[in-house]
């Protein structure tokens, strides 16, 4: 693997996929950082499949600073996991840094009601 930004941030990803497993009542919270959005799904690994997603692409999400549109993601996802009677989830930040955008979503979920 290169030792590129982007392949600093895979390899980091590996190790953590490798601590970090998802199931069908707890799932893994992934989420993914473009220079303009953010993105985030409740995946079950056990079955390979996606619960709920939420982008800040979404009309609910709205406008305002990046760390701003982060937290209200965050939120959205929290709503769409407790809907489907998921209150628990994993973590798995993606191989970014908890910081910045990637905390402020975290911090919505928490504050949207859910564990992790």
């Amino acid at each position: 693997m290169k030792v590129t930004k982007a392949g600093s941030r895979k390899r980091i990803h590996y190790r953590v996929r490798k601590k970090v497993n998802g199931t069908g009542s707890r799932p893994r919270l992934a989420v993914f950082r473009s220079n303009k959005y953010i993105y985030c799904q409740a995946i079950d690994d056990i079955t390979g499949v996606t619960l709920a997603q939420a982008n800040s692409k979404e009309t609910e999400v709205g406008t305002g600073t990046k760390i701003d549109q982060a937290k209200q993601v965050g939120k959205l996802i929290a709503t769409r996991l407790l809907q489907e009677k998921i209150e628990a989830v994993v973590f798995d930040r993606g191989g970014f840094l908890y910081h910045g955008r990637v905390k402020s979503l975290a911090e919505g979920a928490r504050e949207g009601g859910l564990q992790f």
